[in-house]
């Protein structure tokens, strides 16, 4: 099989697996009288970001080959959906996708560097290569969600059933993958090296102090949507019962993710244009009209044009501050705490952001919650909206860059 195929497959099946059941388990945990236990679920995936990439990665470094270690970890993970797809009580869910989480959130950048890995050795060009690999995650990521949806597996644990499946078939074939052996480790390298956790140093210059404290202001949005935007649309069969939105919400969701990919090409221009600082201010601004627009959305009529903005605005919020801000951490950190910087990145935003805004979430969910399953929600999402408004003006009160490098972020991207 052609390279660029094989590593294709990798990152479609990589992003299928999560794609089979982050967006629609929201609902399922509603329809199984669990609702109020979404966030605490979902604070899974944020703590598991927290602390289990860098032991992972000290793994494929020092001792395992990255496609190997990549297998064990699918394979593990199989494990862990199909006996969550058997579970009856909260506990036992939450015990089991805790433990997947443990094992599937540490592959997506273990994915990555396997396909760096590869690439290198045989000689190909990362920048122009890589791009139109990792595209087809967020393909695979789009499949798996209209398959759950158009199976009508939304509401029940054959979702888990198709990310198991999907697990074990990756599993396996990461073991066919040409091999990506550990570097041999650096000599007199400090244990904080050794973490990857060096970039810390850096927290003491005020600049990037301010930055990845908003970095995890800003990761508790980015959950929100995913933990609870299924319930959300599936809130109102009872008054649309045939409204598109309601009958096929995964699909209707998987815009977001559509436009996510759009939003990607059109970065390089907004960069050159605004510059980095404005760009994450139109991210925070786009996080506001995602919850606020859900906040006066229905599935029908203009309440519908309102919900599919929502799903638009989606792509830039993600886009526009993640992208950016990797870009910031590329000009603002001197070379030799860059990887450490960018993990550090990963960890606040996916890992500490997401912990505090899913739990935060949850109790603003129950607290408008009248009984088990009757949610105030345009309450809710104005509340979020609110959260992201004032962050925003924060941010651009607090957020200062040099003036010699404010233009210098669309060089980064186009070069």
């Amino acid at each position: 099989m052609n390279l660029k195929l094989r590593l294709t497959v990798l990152q479609f099946l990589e992003f299928f697996i999560w794609g089979s059941w982050l967006i629609s388990f929201g609902n399922y945990l509603f329809h199984l009288g669990m609702g109020d236990k979404i966030g605490t679920l979902f604070a899974t995936t944020g703590i598991a970001s927290f602390i289990m990439p860098t032991l992972v990665g000290i793994i494929a470094d020092r001792w395992l080959n990255a496609e190997k270690l990549l297998g064990i970890l699918h394979l593990l993970g199989a494990g862990w959906f199909f006996l969550a797809s058997q579970a009856v009580t909260f506990n036992q869910i939450y015990l089991y996708m805790f433990l997947n989480a443990l094992v599937f959130m540490p592959t997506i950048g273990l994915s990555y560097s396997v396909c760096y890995s590869i690439m290198a050795r045989h000689k190909m060009n990362l920048v122009k290569d890589f791009p139109p690999i990792r595209v087809w995650g967020t393909v695979g990521f789009i499949v798996a969600m209209w398959i759950v949806n158009l199976a009508g597996w939304g509401e029940n644990s054959k979702q888990l059933w198709l990310a198991g499946a999907s697990a074990l078939v990756l599993g396996v074939y990461s073991f066919t993958l040409p091999p990506s052996p550990p570097a041999k480790a650096q000599k007199g390298s400090s244990l904080m090296s050794v973490l990857g956790l060096d970039a810390l140093i850096l927290l003491k210059e005020k600049k990037m102090a301010i930055f990845f404290l908003f970095a995890v202001l800003l990761g508790v949005c980015l959950q929100i949507a995913n933990s609870y935007g299924s319930a959300f649309l599936g809130s109102f069969a009872s008054a649309y019962p045939d409204a598109f939105a309601v009958k096929y919400n995964n699909i209707f969701l998987s815009i977001s993710q559509i436009a996510e990919a759009l939003f990607i090409l059109v970065i390089p221009f907004f960069m050159r244009k605004f510059g980095i600082k404005t760009v994450m201010l139109m991210s925070l601004g786009a996080w506001v009209l995602r919850f606020g627009l859900f906040g006066i959305g229905n599935p029908e009529g203009a309440g519908m044009i309102w919900l599919t903005l929502s799903m638009i605005m989606y792509g830039m919020a993600f886009d526009f501050f993640n992208i950016a801000g990797s870009l910031f951490i590329e000009k603002e950190t001197p070379a030799k705490f860059r990887s450490s910087a960018q993990g550090l990145l990963m960890m606040v935003t996916s890992g500490l952001g997401a912990i505090v805004g899913n739990y935060g979430a949850e109790a603003v969910v129950n607290y408008h919650t009248v009984d088990k399953n009757q949610v105030d929600w345009p309450a809710c999402w104005f509340i979020f909206a609110g959260y992201a408004l004032v962050v925003g003006i924060l941010f651009a009160a607090c957020f200062k860059r040099n003036a010699e490098n404010a233009d210098d972020a669309g060089s980064i991207i186009i070069n």
